[in-house]
C-alpha cells in the first residue's frame, strides 16, 4: 500500500483469481555492514518505508477513539492476535532461578511456530493460499526471539512487514489504513506488552541512537503523526504525568510513555534519555524525521532484496 501503488479490487468468490505468483520463504540477506546499501536500494525498503509513511498520513491528527471502518480482514487479524493472547494465559511462567527470560516463553513460541501458517490461513482467502508460508514467516519473526527470549524493534518491523505483505496481496485495502494502525497494530502492542511482562523478556538491541524505548519504535512515529497540530498537547507534555494519564487512551505515543513509566523507576531523563531529548523539539512533525536500520529483516517475493525497478 505504498504511495502511488494501485490496489486490487475487493475480492469475492466470483472474482477471477489473480495470475499465479512464485511465493518464496523469506530469508536474511543483510549479513555485513556493506550489505546495508543493498537494503537501502531494495524494493523491500521502498515498499516498507512507503507503507509506514502511507499509514502515517492516514492517522495524522486522529485520536484512537476516532470512528473508522473495520473490515472483515481487520476483524480476522484481531482474532489471530486474541489467540496469541489466550496462549499466554495458557502458558504461565515457570519457576526458575533467573529473573529475566522466563523459559515458558519458548513453550509459547513453539505453539506459534507450529500454528503460524494455520493462523495466517484464517486471514488469507483460499485463492491466495500459496502466499501463506511466505507471509507466516513475518508473523513468527514479529514476537521475539525464542533462543534469547528477547524482543525489540526488529521484531516490531517484522509485524509491519507482515501487514505490508497482506496489503500487497490485496487482503488489506486502502480503506483499512486507519484500522491497520488503530485496531490491529494497537492490539499487537497490547499482546507484546503482555509477553514482555509475563515472560520478563530482555530488550533486543535497544542500546544506541535508536533506543527510544526498550521495545518499540513505530508507535512513536505514528503516535507523533496523531498529535500533529494538536490544539494544546506539545512534545514537552509527554513527560508530564498528568497530561499522559488524561490522554493516553486517545494517543498511541502517550500510551507508550505510560507503559515505560510503569516498567521503569527513577527520573525519566535518566531511563529514557532519547525520549527526554525529543520532548524539547518544538513540534510533533520534528519527531518523524528518523527511521531505524533493520539488520535482521528477511526478504521474499513480496518484499524482495532486488533494487527498486523504475517505472
Amino acid at each position: 500500500m505504498a504511495e502511488g501503488e494501485r490496489q486490487s479490487p475487493p475480492a469475492s468468490s466470483e472474482d477471477t483469481p489473480p495470475a499465479p505468483q512464485n511465493f518464496i520463504i523469506p530469508k536474511k540477506e543483510i549479513h555485513t555492514v556493506p550489505d546495508m546499501g543493498k537494503w537501502k536500494r531494495s524494493q523491500a525498503y521502498a515498499d516498507y518505508i512507503g507503507f509506514i509513511l502511507t499509514l502515517n498520513e492516514g492517522v495524522k491528527g486522529k485520536k484512537l477513539t476516532f470512528e473508522y471502518r473495520v473490515s472483515e480482514a481487520i476483524e480476522k487479524l484481531v482474532a489471530l492476535l486474541n489467540t496469541l493472547d489466550r496462549w499466554i494465559d495458557e502458558t504461565p511462567p515457570v519457576d526458575q532461578p533467573s529473573r529475566f527470560g522466563n523459559k515458558a516463553y519458548r513453550t509459547w513460541y513453539a505453539k506459534l511456530d507450529e500454528e503460524a501458517e494455520n493462523l495466517v490461513a484464517t486471514v488469507v482467502p483460499t485463492h491466495l493460499a500459496a502466499a501463506v508460508p511466505e507471509v507466516a514467516v513475518y508473523l513468527k519473526e514479529s514476537v521475539g526471539n525464542s533462543t534469547r527470549i528477547d524482543y525489540g524493534t526488529g521484531h516490531e518491523a517484522a509485524f509491519a512487514a507482515f501487514l505490508c505483505c497482506l496489503c500487497k496481496i490485496g487482503v488489506l485495502r486502502v480503506d483499512d489504513q486507519i484500522a491497520i494502525v488503530f485496531t490491529v497494530f494497537n492490539r499487537y502492542l497490547e499482546v507484546m506488552r503482555k509477553l514482555q511482562k509475563t515472560y520478563r523478556m530482555e530488550p533486543a538491541g535497544s542500546q544506541g541512537v535508536w533506543g527510544l524505548d526498550d521495545f518499540q519504535f513505530l508507535p512513536f512515529i505514528w503516535g507523533s503523526s496523531q498529535l500533529i497540530d494538536h490544539p494544546y498537547l506539545e512534545p514537552r507534555h509527554f513527560v508530564d504525568e498528568k497530561a499522559v494519564n488524561e490522554n493516553h487512551k486517545d494517543y498511541m505515543f502517550l500510551e507508550c510513555i505510560l507503559f515505560i513509566t510503569e516498567m521503569k523507576t527513577g527520573p525519566f531523563a535518566e531511563h529514557s534519555n532519547q525520549l527526554w531529548n525529543i520532548s524539547a523539539v518544538p513540534s510533533w512533525s520534528k519527531c518523524l524525521e528518523k527511521f531505524p536500520v533493520i539488520q535482521h529483516f528477511k526478504f521474499g517475493s513480496l518484499l524482495p532484496i532486488h533494487p527498486v525497478t523504475s517505472c
